[in-house]
């Protein structure tokens, strides 16, 4: 049983870990030990909501230990200001790959990268960021602001170099 579920959802999670981890080394590591917590766990799942949820916070949570453990810095709203964010044509965004995109995120700096996929790829709130995370709401807004920014430019420069 245990093998077929880690079959059927394993390529599915490592794309979890690996938006994450710092590299494929890291993410294998957080999915093992989050296929670990799932069935050291999988007794106390109550139905309520899908397996497969429940099952990615788990995985999402591992990799959030990990994380924790590397003692990413998050810069608060002060600290930094980013200059005019440039235009993007809605064909460069076309015109990348998902493996692309995955690149560009991968390349922020880790406190970004964590809020970003956090928020915008598994859908919590700022709230919820603070309080996985440790950190003040107002710093995850600011990390998604400033992500999001850094992404923005990153793609200017793709599209100028692209023509």
């Amino acid at each position: 049983c245990q093998h077929l579920l880690f079959r059927q959802y394993s390529e599915k999670f490592m794309g979890v870990c690996v938006r994450y981890a710092i590299d494929n080394a890291e993410a294998e590591d957080i999915l093992q030990e989050g296929f670990i917590r799932i069935f050291r766990y999988i007794h106390q799942f109550k139905g309520e909501g899908s397996f497969e949820g429940w099952m990615r916070r788990i995985v999402v949570n591992c990799a959030l230990k990990v994380i924790q453990k590397r003692k990413i810095h998050f810069v608060e709203a002060n600290e930094v200001t980013l200059s005019a964010t440039p235009q993007i044509h809605a064909t460069a965004l076309d015109q990348l790959s998902a493996q692309d995109i995955l690149r560009l995120v991968n390349a922020l700096p880790p406190g970004y990268k964590t809020v970003f996929n956090l928020i915008v790829v598994e859908g919590f709130s700022h709230e919820e960021v603070a309080e996985l995370l440790g950190i003040q709401a107002s710093t995850s807004r600011s990390q998604l602001v400033k992500a999001r920014k850094m992404l923005q430019n990153q793609l200017a420069h793709l599209q100028k170099m692209t023509g």
